[in-house]
C-alpha cells in the first residue's frame, strides 16, 4: 500500500506543471500488472471536471525491499530473544508470597496495592491507613474514597488502621508514607516490623532537617542497619497505574536477588520493571525531579514559551546528574527510567502535582494558598531546600534548583528569578 500513496517523483503526476493533487480524487488503483510489468496505475478524477490523469507508479526498488527485509528481520529476532527468556522467567517469589502490607493510604499507596493484588488472587494485600473513612471505604465498598471514588479495588486489598494486623504474616512491605512523614510513622509500627521483611519504598524525597533518603530514613528508624531494602521508581502516575496502562519502573537494591525477587513481584503485562544497584542514583534523581518540576511549572505559569522551557529542564538535568554523580551514582542511572524517564513525566504532565504548584507560583498565586487547596503532598516544595544543602555540602552549583527554593521561602519572585538566571556567565556546557 505504501507505494500506492508514494509515487516517485519522476512521474510526470509530481511534475511542476502537473495540477496539484488537492484537486484530485483516487479512483481507482489497478494492481495487476500494466504494459510495464511491474508497475502500478493510479487514476484520479479532477474535482472540478470529469477529466482522469493516470500515473504510473514503480513497485519498491531492491534497496527498499532490502532494508525492510533488515527491519523484518530484527523485529523477528527481538521478538524470539523476549519469547526465550520468558519462557524462562522464575514464579517462584510470586507463588510462595501470601500478604502484603502497604503502608499509607494516599493515590501512588492505592494504586500499587491495587496492582499487586490483582497480580494474585487469593494473595492479602493489607493496607495500613490512618484516616478512619478511607479505611471504611475500602473494606465496604472496595473503593478508596479521598483519591480513586471511580476506580473499584480487588477484593483482596483490605484496610485496617492496627498496625500490629497489617504486619502479621507479611513477606513484603510496600511504604509509601510521604517522606517528611515516614521517620515518625516508622516509630509508631517498629515493634510489629519483622527484621527480615523487604521494605520497598515508594517515597521521593529526601527529610528536611537531616538530608536523609528512604534507604536511610527506613533502616536507621527501625533501628537495623540490615533490613531489607528497594527502591522503586521512575515515570508513573498512579492515575494511569489504576487504568492499567503500559508503565515501565527501575527497582534499586544493593541486593541483586532481591531486587530480583521484587521484579518477579511486580512485574505485569502492564508493568515492565528493571533493575539496578545504583540506589543513590535512583533516590537522588526521585528526590531532584520533584524540585525541577516546580521550576518547569514556574516557566509555564509565566508563558516563557517552549525555548525557555527546553533549556530550563535541560540545564535542571545536567544540576540532577551534578549532583547523584559527586554522591557516587551512576551518569546512566540518571539517563534512565529512573532520571529522564521520570524528569519528563514530572516536568511536561499536567497531572504533575509538583508542576501545578510551579504553575500556580507562575501564575502569581502564594505558596500558602496553593498548599492549603491541595489534597495531595507535593514533596519538591520540601525537598528544594534539603537540595540546596545537599549541593553545598558536595559544592556542588544548582542555579535552576537553587532558584527554585529561594521562590519557595519568598526570597524571590519567579519574574525576578528568571532575569538572574539570564544574567548568569556564558560557560561551557558541561
Amino acid at each position: 500500500m505504501a507505494s500506492l500513496f508514494e509515487p516517485p517523483l519522476s512521474t510526470s503526476f509530481f511534475s511542476n506543471n502537473s495540477i496539484s493533487n488537492s484537486q484530485f480524487n483516487l479512483l481507482d488503483a489497478n494492481f495487476s500488472p500494466t504494459p510495464k510489468t511491474g508497475q502500478t496505475i493510479l487514476l484520479l478524477q479532477s474535482k472540478h471536471s470529469s477529466t482522469v490523469c493516470a500515473a504510473a507508479i514503480d513497485p519498491p526498488d531492491s534497496a527498499t525491499r532490502d532494508r525492510r527485509k533488515i527491519v523484518r528481520v530484527a523485529w523477528e529476532k527481538l521478538v524470539r530473544w523476549s519469547r526465550s527468556l520468558r519462557s524462562k522467567a522464575k514464579t517462584d517469589v510470586l507463588e510462595r508470597t501470601n500478604k502484603v502490607v502497604v503502608l499509607g493510604g494516599g493515590s501512588f499507596g492505592t494504586a500499587m496495592a491495587s496492582h499487586v493484588a490483582g497480580r494474585k488472587e487469593q494473595m492479602e494485600v493489607k493496607m495500613l491507613v490512618r484516616d478512619p473513612q478511607i479505611c471504611q471505604s475500602i473494606n465496604e465498598n472496595h473503593f478508596n474514597c479521598k483519591y480513586f471514588p471511580d476506580h473499584k479495588l480487588p477484593e483482596n486489598v483490605i484496610a485496617t488502621m492496627d498496625a500490629k494486623t497489617a504486619f502479621t504474616g507479611a513477606d513484603f512491605c510496600l511504604h509509601a508514607v510521604p517522606v517528611q512523614f515516614s521517620c515518625s510513622f516508622l516509630e509508631g509500627v517498629a515493634e510489629y516490623v519483622e527484621p527480615g521483611l523487604p521494605f520497598i519504598s515508594l517515597s521521593k524525597g529526601l527529610e528536611l532537617n537531616t538530608l536523609r533518603m528512604m534507604s536511610q530514613i527506613i533502616p536507621q528508624t527501625l533501628k537495623n542497619s540490615r533490613q531489607p531494602y528497594v527502591s522503586l521508581s521512575g515515570p508513573s502516575f498512579a492515575l494511569e497505574l489504576m487504568n492499567k496502562l503500559p508503565t515501565a519502573m527501575v527497582v534499586a537494591s544493593k541486593d541483586k536477588k532481591l531486587a530480583k525477587s521484587v521484579q518477579q513481584l511486580l512485574t505485569s503485562k502492564n508493568l515492565r520493571i528493571s533493575t539496578t544497584s545504583d540506589v543513590t542514583g535512583v533516590e537522588i534523581a526521585g528526590a531532584l525531579k520533584n524540585v525541577l518540576a516546580i521550576a518547569a511549572g514556574i516557566v509555564e505559569g509565566l508563558d516563557l514559551g517552549n525555548n525557555s522551557m527546553a533549556a530550563l529542564v535541560a540545564q535542571g538535568c545536567s544540576e540532577i546528574r551534578w549532583l547523584s554523580t559527586k554522591m557516587g551514582a551512576k551518569s546512566t542511572t540518571i539517563s534512565g527510567l529512573s532520571g529522564t524517564g521520570d524528569i519528563m513525566l514530572t516536568c511536561f504532565v499536567s497531572l504533575s502535582r509538583n508542576r501545578t504548584v510551579g504553575v500556580r507560583l507562575g501564575s502569581g498565586e502564594t505558596l500558602d494558598d496553593i498548599l492549603c487547596s491541595m489534597n495531595q503532598v507535593a514533596e519538591g516544595v520540601s525537598t528544594a531546600g534539603a537540595v540546596i544543602a545537599l549541593a553545598q555540602k558536595y559544592n556542588v552549583k544548582m542555579p535552576v534548583l537553587t532558584a527554585v527554593a529561594r521562590i519557595i521561602d519568598n526570597e524571590l519572585t519567579p519574574q525576578k528569578a528568571v532575569l538572574e538566571l539570564m544574567n548568569l556567565p556564558q560557560v561551557e556546557e558541561v
